[in-house]
């Protein structure tokens, strides 16, 4: 069963989402059946290339959301992560920035076969290490610690090789009817915005399964009770 996950690197809400798809996942009684493939859903292309900004600078240029509010906001979802056992969980304290070239670097990493590892260490970098993860220098580090190429990713991220895989999958997401990350969607049916609970995702986990996976019948079943609309019955005898 195929799982989809569209995420932006910064945001918050996708960093605790994938964190919950995956012990949700890991609940699932069929999990070694499951594919869980992320894809990119950019927000912060408007930043402009090669700068930082702190959190609370980028959510008053993005949002208009400052002072006690930012304050208020950001620490409710470290505090939603510490409570589900995602620590540590840094928000405010963090800098943000262009995630394109970010987004890029995932996308190749994903051509390498090390999509789900590529994501879980942009989040553990970013979101668990406080740690940049927007310039060349801070990805040709991960391609490393992902045991890629690091003259390939150079050459790919030089020559943005994967900006157009980029911005197919957002546009993908939003046909699907993204209109913001992180979204799920689980088999092609179901699809399940936002950061939901890890209860909610599991539910809709077994409810894809038992619909994909229709139960099979014993082709003869010899003397076993026949059930019918109205009920059960055993076999006639003669």
């Amino acid at each position: 069963m195929k799982v989809e996950i569209w995420s932006e690197v910064t945001c918050p809400w996708c960093g605790l989402g994938n964190y919950r798809l995956e012990r949700a996942v890991e609940r699932f009684e069929h999990r070694d059946e499951v594919e869980v493939v992320h894809h990119s859903f950019p927000l912060s292309s408007s930043f402009p290339e090669g700068r930082t900004f702190s959190v609370r600078e980028a959510l008053l240029r993005q949002h208009g959301v400052s002072g006690s509010q930012a304050e208020a906001s950001t620490r409710r979802i470290e505090a939603l992560a510490a409570g589900e056992g995602l620590s540590p969980y840094q928000v405010l304290d963090n800098v943000a920035g262009n995630t394109d070239l970010t987004h890029e670097f995932l996308a190749h990493a994903s051509a390498q076969g090390r999509n789900r590892e590529a994501w879980a260490a942009i989040f553990r970098t970013y979101f668990g290490k406080a740690e940049p993860v927007f310039s060349l220098g801070d990805l040709l580090g991960l391609s490393d610690e992902l045991g890629l190429d690091r003259e390939q990713t150079r050459q790919a991220l030089t020559d943005h090789r994967y900006r157009r895989r980029v911005g197919d999958d957002a546009a993908r997401a939003r046909r699907l009817g993204a209109r913001g990350a992180p979204f799920i969607v689980i088999e092609g049916r179901y699809g399940v915005p936002g950061a939901q609970d890890g209860d909610s995702l599991l539910e809709v986990l077994r409810k894809a399964w038992d619909e994909t996976h229709p139960l099979a019948l014993t082709p003869d079943a010899g003397d076993a009770p026949a059930c019918g609309p109205d009920g059960c019955a055993l076999p006639e005898r003669g």
